[in-house]
C-alpha cells in the first residue's frame, strides 16, 4: 500500500499523443482530435493571457520611477 493512494491509480490515456503514428486513425477520429488540440490550443492561450495580465500588473508595481 502506497502513503500516497493517488500513485497507486493508472493514469488515463491521453487523446492524442504529438507526434503519434496517425496512419490508422479513421477521419472521424482525426476530426475528433483536431477539435480537441484546437480546445487544448484557446485553454493554453486563455492561460497565457492570464498570466501575461499578472506579470504586466507586477513590472508596474514594482517598476522604479523615473
Amino acid at each position: 500500500m502506497s502513503l500516497f493512494p493517488d500513485d497507486d491509480r493508472p493514469k488515463p490515456k491521453a487523446v492524442h499523443e504529438i507526434g503519434q503514428d496517425l496512419s490508422m486513425l479513421s477521419l472521424a477520429e482525426i476530426d475528433q482530435r483536431i477539435e480537441a488540440l484546437k480546445a487544448e490550443i484557446e485553454r493554453l492561450a486563455e492561460a497565457r493571457t492570464g498570466k501575461a495580465a499578472s506579470r504586466n500588473a507586477a513590472d508596474a508595481f514594482f517598476r522604479k520611477p523615473d
